[in-house]
């Protein structure tokens, strides 16, 4: 704890000033300021940190920016003719933008989200109509043209596959006639997706075990909540028997050698979210016991991950780490308060040390952090 107010030291010197901006010449506060007050406080023991309204509308920002870029872009596409040759736009006309296919579709979630919890957002109408626009059913037969392509078995596979059944979870829970739309449009598009997890599956002998987009436990995860909120008990039969034919044998994940350079997602952490979520409680407390017994120490630590560069697309995956890595954290807080609910501090410091970077950051985060920071916050509200 000592090292904690060691750390913020200077946030908390900063935060005790309550200075005019205009009569000091100093800018007003931002967004990103406020929230690490918030987490500062929360880190005291003063409260529990909230996503307020002002801080939604600079989270919708960063997708309202890029969900109509189109360039630059990073299709990942195998050619099968120079036919196939296209612009983005063409290959993708609801998820062409933001640098990426499935950082769009997260985009596509972020901004569903926040106008779910947030209906009086500032720029409500231009998202609600940048949605209508988007997600239309001409736009999404577009894309099942494109996944129904022989070389398009596994494009996108499983991450992309993951956010795509995560937007369509945040439609069919939002009571709102566009969501109803939206869900009916993009329904092809969803079904084709589970199917594409109920063939993959099964040949699936082996977890990958990395720290980027291909992470088997992180796919099954966003999954598993799709499953659960449709009742969907195919998927969700078949991912709790993979998830334990995969995991449930594991031992002593060596978290000490986290973080690789390039990760956005702790394998140790995501396959503890994963088991969190498909275990009965019991189950699952013998399991961690076994798989990362450290988590249960009220002295746990970890290191943020530190970002050296957040101009070099690579390097700036590790701000998504820290907003992973608190999402598993706060989880585990929520679901398991006396076992894990000292895991909330440590969640709450890899939060302050990243979101401060999102406003005004390079388009190489900013096109896709905003919805990592989003979930993180999101899973922070289960701990009230």
């Amino acid at each position: 704890m000592k090292k904690y107010l060691l750390l913020l030291l200077p946030l908390l010197i900063l935060s005790c000033k309550n200075e005019d901006p205009e009569a000091t010449g100093k800018p007003a506060e931002t967004t990103a300021d406020t929230l690490q007050k918030d987490i500062t406080k929360r880190i005291m023991g003063e409260e529990t940190v909230e996503l307020s309204l002002e801080q939604a509308n600079k989270l919708a920002e960063l997708p309202l920016a890029c969900l109509q870029t189109e360039y630059p872009n990073k299709l990942g596409q195998t050619l099968e003719n120079k036919e196939a040759l296209g612009e983005p736009h063409e290959l993708h006309p609801a998820f062409y933008g933001c640098f990426d296919w499935h950082s769009s579709v997260h985009g596509h979630w972020a901004l569903v989200n926040l106008l779910k919890t947030f209906p009086k957002l500032e720029k409500a109408e231009q998202i609600r109509e940048i949605l209508k626009n988007s997600l239309s059913a001409e736009n999404i037969r577009g894309e099942l043209e494109y996944f129904q392509r022989e070389e398009s078995d596994s494009y996108e596979r499983t991450y992309g596959w993951a956010w795509l059944l995560k937007l369509s979870e945040a439609l069919k829970t939002w009571d709102d006639p566009l969501a109803k739309e939206l869900d009916q449009n993009l329904q092809p598009l969803t079904d084709l997706i589970v199917n594409r997890y109920l063939e993959f599956l099964p040949k699936l002998n082996y977890p990958i075990r990395v720290g980027e987009h291909t992470n088997t436990a992180f796919g099954l995860s966003l999954a598993y909540d799709y499953a659960q909120a449709t009742k969907n008990e195919e998927l969700d039969q078949m991912i709790s028997n993979r998830a334990r034919n995969f995991y449930l044998k594991d031992d002593g994940c060596p978290i000490g050698w986290e973080p690789s350079g390039y990760d956005f997602l702790s394998p140790c952490l995501e396959e503890v979210d994963l088991m969190r979520k498909v275990l009965p409680k019991n189950a699952f407390s013998l399991w961690i016991d076994d798989f990362l017994p450290q988590l249960k120490d009220e002295d746990f630590m970890m290191n943020v991950a530190e970002v050296s560069d957040r101009t070099d697309g690579k390097l700036v995956h590790l701000d998504g780490l820290n907003f992973s890595r608190a999402w598993v954290f706060y989880g585990l807080a929520a679901d398991y308060p006396e076992e894990f609910g000292h895991l909330k501090t440590l969640a709450d410091k890899h939060v302050a040390y990243s979101f401060p970077n999102l406003v005004g950051d390079s388009y190489e985060g900013g096109h896709w952090l905003g919805s990592f920071a989003l979930y993180a916050l999101q899973e922070s509200k289960r701990l009230k």
